[in-house]
């Protein structure tokens, strides 16, 4: 399963990929790292000898522009997946429609609850006491694309926003790890119900 990843910054759910993927038993290979910006993220990619492209925003006339631009430069690899790991940018109706069902994203709650940008201050806000990860598919409405997988993690009593979001965020790694490996052994063995066979790995 070829998957193009798009990152923005540190690239900690890249490198999650890499370390498990990559270079390992999986059925799953990166072809590519792309990014809105020179990131951390590309760097890593380099380093583990991973062909990397940038599509800055500024560059382009408008928003349309952009989303054309990064979609050319991520159909050129060929996916079979498209790996959003914490790429900070919205993308349009069309990109979605260019890779439909085979754009996968994270989110640091249990959707449908708390969709957004602030998704870990609003589970503590609303004071509930077990909030997680999801991993979805991307449909042109933010986070309200069909559910792959999702991992719980309790609320404790003495957290903060920042260490929620990074327990939050250990668990995201591994299930997007879990969910792409299972998208990709299901992929070479029966192509046409990848999506079951992910809903049967959930932890």
């Amino acid at each position: 399963m070829r998957t193009v990843v798009l990152v923005s910054g540190s690239g900690t759910n890249l490198q999650a990929m890499i370390d498990a993927l990559h270079h390992g038993e999986s059925p799953v290979e990166i072809a590519a790292v792309g990014a809105d910006r020179p990131c951390e993220g590309l760097r890593r990619a380099e380093a583990a000898g991973i062909e990397t492209f940038v599509v800055a925003p500024g560059e382009h006339a408008d928003r349309a522009q952009w989303n054309r631009a990064l979609e050319r430069e991520v159909a050129a690899r060929r996916p079979d997946r498209v790996v959003f790991a914490g790429f900070m940018r919205i993308v349009d109706a069309d990109f979605v429609a260019a890779f439909p069902g085979r754009i996968v994203n994270t989110h640091p709650s249990l959707l449908p609850s708390f969709p957004g940008a602030h998704a870990v201050r609003d589970a503590l806000a609303h004071g509930v006491k077990i909030t997680g990860a999801t991993v979805h598919e991307v449909v042109p409405d933010v986070d309200a694309g069909p559910i792959l997988a999702q991992v719980a993690v309790p609320i404790g009593a003495q957290d903060t926003e920042e260490s929620l979001h990074e327990r939050i965020k250990t668990a995201e790694r591994q299930l997007l790890v879990d969910t792409l490996d299972a998208l990709g052994r299901q992929r070479a063995a029966s192509p046409g119900d990848a999506r079951a066979a992910v809903r049967k790995a959930r932890p």
